[in-house]
């Protein structure tokens, strides 16, 4: 009789935890008594599933994690992948070490309690759009063994800011100024990095700490899809730091969006959608089952 319950007591345990599981405002984080929180989806199953770490964007000073990367949850979701869907520190109130500090606390997070959510610590893909492409470009050339992930894919991230505010400075005609200005108010744009003005000395050093300066010898691979008509993010950003990340030795791969703008949730035309299915057959295909 005492078997029996105990069998019994194991297949209850195992139903539940094969049961899909969406939460949150998980907190993964309280930097400076700030609470800092999560919102996640796990798949029905035992796993261990792969999954993506999701950084939104929003000009440095403003976005969620419940807004801004929306577009990935059913394609990752119905892929299979668990998600974590994080919020950071933002201007004006925080800068830019200190959101980078949030995106690598997430990563060493989502392994350390793998185990719990059934995730496969060995299959970890950060995935960042516009300002949160920006971060997960850092944090992908700039990772400690700690902070490894298998995987990192780029939504619209610039990879050199030097460039990319001398560019917006010198052809402002290019660029949707009124909201990139509008950020910059807030504290976003060079302000995040601890920048006053845009002058010599200041851009030396974005470029000194930008993703493309940190490009290195064994980095994970990268995927990279950014629309050729981003009036906020130049393309231009994008083919020179997959060539750099190609030139290191690791694998970088580009989806063009022909002429999608600046955010996922605008490529709405139907031959735009094909980034949805060719994102995922290229983290399946990069980060496959043992």
């Amino acid at each position: 009789m005492r078997q029996l319950v105990v069998a019994s007591v194991f297949i209850f345990a195992s139903a539940v935890s094969a049961i899909a599981l969406d939460k949150q405002n998980v907190e993964y984080a309280a930097p400076s008594g700030i609470p800092l929180c999560l919102d996640l989806h796990v798949p029905d199953g035992p796993g261990p599933f792969p999954a993506a770490i999701l950084v939104h964007g929003g000009g440095f000073d403003g976005g969620s994690k419940s807004t801004n990367v929306r577009p990935l949850f059913a394609p990752l979701s119905d892929a299979g992948f668990a998600w974590f869907s994080i919020d950071y520190r933002l201007a004006p109130h925080a800068h830019f070490t200190q959101a980078i500090d949030d995106v690598f606390t997430a990563v060493k997070w989502v392994k350390a309690n793998a185990p719990a959510y059934h995730v496969d610590r060995n299959r970890i893909a950060l995935i960042g759009e516009s300002a949160g492409g920006f971060l997960v470009n850092y944090a992908g050339t700039h990772s400690t063994s700690a902070t490894q992930v298998a995987a990192v894919v780029d939504f619209y991230g610039p990879s050199d800011y030097g460039t990319l505010a001398v560019l917006r400075r010198e052809h402002p005609e290019r660029f949707d100024m009124a909201n990139i200005n509008g950020h910059a108010a807030h504290g976003g744009g060079i302000h995040f990095f601890g920048f006053a003005q845009l002058d010599a000395g200041t851009i030396a050093e974005l470029h000194a700490m930008s993703p493309l300066a940190g490009v290195h010898k064994g980095m994970p691979p990268f995927l990279c899809i950014h629309g050729n008509a981003d009036d906020q993010v130049a393309f231009s950003q994008t083919p020179p730091f997959c060539q750099a990340i190609k030139a290191a030795g690791s694998d970088c791969q580009v989806i063009t969006i022909e002429g999608g703008g600046h955010g996922m949730s605008h490529w709405q035309k139907p031959e735009m959608q094909h980034w949805k299915s060719e994102m995922v057959a290229w983290l399946q295909t990069t980060m496959p089952a043992s």
